[in-house]
């Protein structure tokens, strides 16, 4: 099945969905139910609370209509007559949604008894729906607004065949076992608290893992020639309506007032780098100029929509903002695109998915200037010969921007980095350099991400791995598991020599079994274990354990640190 047609299966499924609960609870009340990347929802306004096994009583109620082979019928409506429908029909959303059309004609589809208000397009009967599975319950607020009422959507998926169907819930048993809040807790990597909402409290692992991203971004920053910079974090409201936030993304920011004057808390790093380019003067021979900024921003997030490290409200962003010539900027573009794919490449990620994302309705900025942008990042694409999908009115709202998705080992897609082309903060900031003849110029500005939110590729990293990082990322590199008490000493000889030599490593020194303490190694998911007893300390060696590979026999430390020093080098 095409991706087009595997849609409008989806979306036909959600309608029987909504069908067979109508049926099962008359009272309820149905409100959207599109298809999405990975299957369908629907979201009911419902007396009765949603349990796991009400979704085995609808899976039932659907097979039972799918078998009637019922026709999806569309019909045209004046808008008045469908008003008065679902007025009858008591579909209170439904109406909600009417009075937002402006058509005086609206499309509904009839599957049997169930009507819905739907431009479809739908199946042409359910007899061409082969396979489909209701996957969970989940709360949503209606619109996505938490002012609203709080509704009950039911997830689904379907697929063309059931061998298809089978894989994907094989893959969905595979995320729940990587899923990065369960690892994040029993990796003891970051916990979240009541105290700070989707905020992220990162424990000493996690900070280190953390703090290692910042490091190997740092590094390959330094080698393609950028400076480092740090902007405030509270930043005076007018510079926010200077750079059109306030207007453009007022809603997600964060407010204060400090001595009676208004300021923002910055949802990005962007405006104080303007700042700081505008604070001296700037001639055409330093172009381009690269400046990096790990800076933590805060956006203010609905409750609905965080998850995790995915979605939190305050993150950290592997910035930079290039400041360059028009003619300067193919090649500034395609140095970033080389960046990206080495950095993915680096943390095992080789499959990706680019976007060209254009104008948004919302933007800032002349539709002419806009135009160019496009163009000039269409030009560098195209130029470096990388295949890439138009997204239309994705932009952000002063630029438009190139978006890197890239793929886990499960074949899922996550947006991460972004090159963003920008000639319109320039000119509301009057930026100026003085080119070689003398004169005042406006510099091209192009915002760009690799990680992006450093806290969401966190998570990526953790369920790509499954937690189980490698040795070079790895917070503890190596467990010691002496066998008895007998053996610390010269445990504790082994440790000073391996922290000597850098590597992370930490001991158990509890009184249980062997088999106990390597079991606990496992599920922490240390790369390596040094098991020590009597033969080891006589032989002044340790017994080498592998993660991946299990028992690799004794060795001396002067070997083991050479194979690990090995790994560390091929890998980072």
């Amino acid at each position: 099945m095409k991706e087009s047609a595997l849609e409008i299966c989806r979306h036909s499924v959600a309608h029987i969905m909504a069908a067979a609960v109508l049926e099962i609870f008359p009272e309820a009340k149905i409100a959207i139910g599109p298809a999405i990347e990975d299957g369908f929802y629907y979201d009911f306004d419902l007396a009765h609370t949603l349990h796991p096994q009400d979704l085995a009583k609808i899976e039932k109620r659907m097979k039972k209509i799918i078998q009637q082979n019922i026709m999806f019928e569309k019909e045209m409506l004046a808008k008045a007559e469908a008003v008065k429908l679902f007025e009858n029909l008591g579909q209170s959303y439904k109406l909600e949604l009417l009075q937002e059309i402006p058509d005086t004609e609206v499309s509904i589809y009839k599957a049997g008894n169930f009507i819905d208000l739907c431009r479809g397009p739908h199946l042409h009967s359910t007899k061409e729906i082969k396979a489909f599975k209701l996957l969970k319950i989940a709360g949503a607020y209606w619109r996505g607004d938490e002012k609203n009422k709080m509704l009950q959507r039911i997830y689904g998926t379907a697929f063309a065949t059931q061998e298809e169907l089978d894989q994907y819930l094989k893959n969905l048993a595979e995320a729940e076992q990587r899923d990065h809040r369960r690892l994040g807790k029993d990796l003891e990597l970051f916990s979240f608290h009541e105290e700070a909402p989707a905020n992220v409290f990162f424990h000493s692992k996690g900070a280190f893992i953390f703090n290692e991203l910042i490091d190997f971004a740092r590094k390959e920053n330094t080698k393609r020639g950028y400076s480092e910079v740090m902007t405030p974090m509270i930043m005076h409201a007018d510079l926010w309506h200077r750079s059109g936030h306030w207007d453009n993304y007022r809603e997600n920011m964060y407010f204060t007032q400090i001595d009676g004057k208004e300021f923002a808390v910055k949802p990005m790093n962007c405006p104080g780098g303007l700042l700081i380019y505008k604070s001296t003067r700037h001639s055409y021979r330093e172009m381009p100029m690269r400046v990096a900024e790990f800076g933590r921003v805060h956006r203010h997030e609905k409750s609905g929509v965080t998850h995790g490290l995915f979605r939190v409200r305050t993150f950290v962003q592997d910035d930079a903002h290039i400041f360059c010539t028009e003619e300067q900027i193919e090649e500034e573009i395609k140095g970033v695109i080389e960046q990206v794919f080495y950095t993915y490449k680096k943390f095992g990620f080789k499959d990706f998915l680019i976007e060209l994302s254009t104008m948004p309705e919302k933007a800032i900025g002349d539709k002419k200037v806009w135009d160019k942008a496009e163009a000039a990042l269409k030009a560098a694409l195209e130029h470096s010969k990388i295949s890439y999908k138009l997204n239309p009115g994705d932009g952000a709202f002063y630029g438009p921007k190139i978006d890197f998705h890239i793929k886990d080992c499960l074949g899922r897609k996550w947006q991460c980095g972004t090159i963003q082309l920008d000639f319109s903060m320039p000119e509301r900031f009057a930026l100026e350099y003085t080119g070689s003849d003398g004169q005042a110029h406006q510099p091209v500005m192009i915002h760009r991400a690799i990680f992006g939110s450093l806290e969401r590729f966190f998570g990526i990293l953790i369920e790509h791995y499954a937690g189980a990082f490698p040795l070079w990322l790895a917070p503890v590199q190596v467990k010691l598991l002496p066998i008895a008490d007998r053996h610390l000493k010269y445990t504790e000889k082994v440790v000073k020599e391996l922290k000597e030599a850098g590597l992370r490593v930490e001991i158990d020194e509890s009184s249980e079994k062997i088999g106990h303490k390597i079991r606990v190694a496992q599920l922490q998911k240390v790369p390596y274990m040094f098991i020590i007893g009597d033969k080891e300390v006589k032989d002044k060696k340790v017994a080498l354990r592998s993660r991946k590979e299990g028992d690799l026999g004794a060795k001396s430390l002067k070997a083991i640190l050479r194979i690990l020093q090995s790994e560390i080098d091929s890998n980072k």
